[in-house]
This record gives structure tokens, sequence and C-alpha cells, in this order.
């Protein structure tokens, strides 16, 4: 059952739709493999799709060293900034690499040619799946220009305004 909890706390399908909907908006992805180790491993990547279960898909190389990684340790955090719509969105999940040429299929832009130039029959093409263990989010509660306007008042005055709102996404 869908419900809110606590302030700006989703659950369920409400929870999916947000995340849909923060990513939907040409967020980019940060994605942080081997996260138990420091440096960590961060690469932009492109998010495919949200499923309706609330699971993130990639497209990836089977030889790449995020796969590696991923197949050591199976933790990973995606972090998405979609600065223009000052929203943001944060996912620490377990990733898995799969080859399921259906799902690929579904799965297949034509930009995705960039990177494998044999198309969505390249041999070198998988899937990673992430499935979020917590995620959190940031979005504004206003348009941009009342968000502005509330923090030129807030920024005049010094009296702290409720700019934005941000909770959990409980799946």
């Amino acid at each position: 059952m869908d419900k809110k909890t606590e302030e700006g706390t989703l659950t369920g399908r409400d929870a999916v739709a947000k995340m849909q909907e923060l990513v939907k908006h040409n967020a980019v992805c940060m994605f942080t493999s081997n996260v138990g180790e420091v440096p960590l491993q961060t690469r932009p990547m492109t998010t495919q799709e949200v499923d309706d279960e609330g699971n993130f898909w990639f497209l990836s190389s089977k030889d790449s060293h995020k796969n590696h990684q991923v197949s050591e340790d199976a933790r990973v955090q995606l972090i998405y900034a979609n600065t223009s719509e000052s929203e943001f969105l944060t996912v620490y999940g377990r990733a898995s690499v799969l080859d399921d040429r259906q799902k690929i299929e579904e799965m297949w832009s034509p930009m995705a040619k960039a990177w494998f130039e044999k198309g969505k029959d390249d041999p070198d093409l998988s899937l990673l799946r992430v499935t979020p263990e917590e995620v959190y989010y940031w979005e504004p509660r206003h348009n941009k220009m009342i968000t502005l306007t509330k923090m030129a008042a807030a920024a005049m005055t010094g009296e702290r305004r409720e700019i934005g709102r941000e909770g959990k996404l409980e799946i």
C-alpha cells in the first residue's frame, strides 16, 4: 500500500513514481562502484530506465572496470543532479550484471551506438540492474521564480524559508 509517512517520505508506488520523475528530467547520474575503497570509483552513466519495481537499468560493457567491480562487490551509489530544476537524488543499492538479450533490446537507444559500435547485438554489451536499498531526494517546493524570490527574501531578512522538500523514498 502506498502511503506518505513523515514529511517528505514516500513509500511504495509513490516512491517509484518520484524516482522515475526525477530521473526522466535528464538528470546526470554519477555511478559509484567499489564503495568500500577510497578513492571512490565514480563515472557518469546514462540511466536507460527506472522500472515499475524501482530498479535502475544501465547498458554497460561486459569487460568494463565497473562490471568487474560490481561482480566482486555489488554495493553501489547513484547520485543524480538536475541542477536546472534543483532536483537531486541519491540511491544506495545492489547492482548485478545481466546478459538478457530481450531486456537489452528493450533498453537499447540509438545514442548507445556511440559506445557499442556493433549495436544491440554487440557481444560486449551487458546490463547493469541496480536494486535500491536506501533512496533520498531533494527538490524545490515551487517553480524557479518563486524559489529565487524566497531565497532572496531569506537572504535580505535573515529568516529561514522553506524553499525545498526532501525525504526518503521507501520501495
